[in-house]
């Protein structure tokens, strides 16, 4: 039986595939039920159910066995890090853990943030429903900015190393720039970074032979180049 119930999304929605991502790194995603929302057009997540539970209306949403509930991603896998064994994808040491918070808000604020905003401001994205705000010039502004950070990132991997922090495993911060990969490749975002840049392709060709990330990504994220791990 499952510890913990996790009110979430299909994994084209780069949030909820963050927390995703690391319970199959962690090894824990056996112990998550994952109840998985009609995002469009229904838009669940929206409805005065999930609203009592989170009033944000979010996202991945975590309930613990007490019935307390804990959202926004980073808050529930630095919670799930510190409170189920194995490895600690957020960094062992304290310097560790610094450097992943910065690279993860990095990558974060300035890419995956920027992509997510041009997808709801550029297109319908949600629907009628739940889009109410359409701007292209800022949509296309948040594109723009979205490449230049992730040149940024692309230098940083360019001495060669494997994972953001250099080290033998990937971190959390890691696990977001792969799912700002994944979600730039997605449909109407239409900007695949992977293209643009050798080293973060190096990097998404590296987590795509990864267990954790083809399991993460078995219903194919809507991106074309994993259907093939739908039949998996």
């Amino acid at each position: 039986m499952a510890e913990f119930r996790v009110y979430t999304s299909p994994s084209a929605f780069p949030n909820p595939q963050r927390l995703r991502l690391f319970c199959h790194e962690k090894g824990i995603a056996d112990r998550i039920e994952e109840v998985i929302y009609d995002m469009t057009p229904g838009g669940e997540q929206r409805g005065w159910r999930h609203l009592k539970r989170n009033p944000w209306g979010e996202t991945p949403t975590l309930e613990l066995p007490d019935g307390t509930y804990l959202a926004e991603t980073a808050g529930i896998v630095r919670f799930l890090d510190g409170h189920c064994p194995g490895r600690r994808i957020l960094g062992e040491s304290a310097l560790e853990q610094g450097q992943d918070q910065m690279w993860d808000d990095r990558i974060w604020v300035q890419i995956l943030y920027r992509l997510t905003t041009a997808f709801h401001v550029l297109h319908e994205g949600l629907g009628h429903k739940l889009e109410l705000t359409r701007n292209p010039q800022w949509g296309e502004h948040c594109r723009k900015e979205a490449i230049a950070h992730a040149g940024l990132v692309d230098r940083h991997l360019a001495d060669g190393r494997d994972w953001l922090l250099g080290g033998p495993e990937p971190t959390f911060a890691d696990i977001t720039l792969c799912t700002a990969i994944a979600f730039s490749k997605f449909g109407p975002v239409a900007t695949p970074l992977d293209e643009r840049f050798e080293g973060i392709d190096r990097f998404w060709q590296r987590w795509k032979q990864r267990p954790a990330f083809r399991a993460a990504y078995r219903d194919g994220g809507g991106i074309e180049e994993l259907a093939s791990l739908t039949a998996g």
